[in-house]
C-alpha cells in the first residue's frame, strides 16, 4: 500500500517526502487556504512550491464549482495552469456536488468529461462501494473512501457519545446488542474494504485511496483492507513509527556498546 500526504503545508511535504517513504500529495481548498494564510504567501507560487517538492509523484488539486461545465472548465484550467510545473496534477471532484434531484449525477459526469481529456481525476467524498464503482466506470484513476467520516456518521445516527481520538473498530462497533451500520457497511475500514474488492473483482484499474484517516491502528487496518493508497495526516504519518519498546530497545543497546565496537568504523 501506497502512502499519500493528507496536507497542503509545504514544510511537512518537504519533511515527509524525505523519509522516503510518500508517494503522493491530496489537498484540497481549505488546507491550501489556511496554508497560504499562515505563510502569507502567493497561492500560485505556493501550489507550484507543493508540486515540484512532490515531484514526480501525484498531487490532488480539488474542484469548487457545482455544475458539470463549471466543474470541467475549472478541471482544465487548473490542470493547463499547474501540470507544467512538474507533470504530476491530479483534479479531485466529489461523485455528487449537488443533493438536488436534478443535478445527482452532476458529479459523475464530470468525473466522465474530465476523464476523456487525460486529466487523472481523484473521486472524492466516496460514502459506499455504490459510488466507487460508479467513479471507476466514469474513468475515475482514485477514489477516496472516507473513513473516518463514515465512522463518525454511523455514531452520529445511533446517537453515540465520542471523540475524535476514539478508536471505531474495523469490524464494527455494538449498540443495544446491535452492530451499527449505514446500509450493511460497519465502518470507514469495512467501506475500504468493499470498495477495493469490488474493483478488483471487476478488473478495474482504478486506485482506492482510503481518506479520512484518523489514527495508525486504522492505517494498518487499511491496507489490511486491501487499499492501494492511504492518505494521511502529517501526524499520523509520524506516528506509524513510535513503538515503546522500539525506544526501550535503542537506548539498552546504545548503553551496552563497548568501546572496541565503535572504534571498528573509526579506523
Amino acid at each position: 500500500m501506497k502512502l499519500f500526504l493528507d496536507s497542503a503545508v509545504l514544510s511537512e511535504v518537504e519533511e515527509a517526502f524525505s523519509w522516503g517513504v510518500v508517494e503522493g500529495v491530496t489537498t484540497n481548498p481549505s488546507l491550501l487556504k489556511k496554508a497560504v494564510e499562515k505563510n502569507q504567501g502567493d497561492l500560485e507560487l505556493y501550489i507550484r512550491s507543493i508540486l515540484k517538492a512532490a515531484k514526480p509523484f501525484p498531487v490532488s488539486l480539488e474542484v469548487t464549482k457545482s455544475n458539470v461545465e463549471e466543474v470541467v472548465a475549472e478541471a482544465k484550467a487548473l490542470f493547463k495552469m499547474f501540470n507544467h510545473t512538474a507533470r504530476n496534477v491530479c483534479i479531485k471532484i466529489p461523485i455528487c456536488l449537488s443533493d438536488d434531484e436534478d443535478s445527482l449525477l452532476s458529479g459523475l459526469k464530470s468525473i466522465s468529461e474530465v476523464s476523456k481529456l487525460k486529466i487523472p481525476v481523484n473521486a472524492t467524498l466516496i460514502f459506499t462501494p455504490e459510488q466507487a464503482l460508479l467513479a471507476a466506470k466514469a474513468g475515475a484513476k482514485f477514489v477516496s473512501p472516507f473513513v473516518g467520516r463514515l465512522d463518525d456518521f454511523i455514531r452520529d445516527s445511533a446517537s453515540v457519545k465520542y471523540s475524535k481520538d476514539d478508536y471505531f473498530p474495523a469490524e464494527g462497533l455494538s449498540s443495544k446488542g446491535v452492530v451499527l451500520n449505514d446500509e450493511g457497511i460497519v465502518s470507514g475500514v469495512d467501506l475500504v474494504r468493499r470498495c477495493s474488492l469490488i474493483i478488483k473483482k471487476h478488473g478495474l484499474s482504478t486506485e482506492v485511496i482510503a481518506a479520512s484517516i484518523r489514527n495508525p491502528r486504522q492505517v494498518r487496518e487499511c491496507a489490511e483492507a486491501g487499499a492501494h493508497i492511504a492518505t494521511l495526516p502529517f501526524s499520523v504519518i509520524k506516528k506509524l513509527v513510535v513503538h515503546k519498546k522500539t525506544f526501550e530497545g535503542v537506548k539498552k543497546f546504545s548503553e551496552d556498546t563497548v568501546k572496541e565496537y565503535e572504534g571498528l568504523t573509526k579506523k
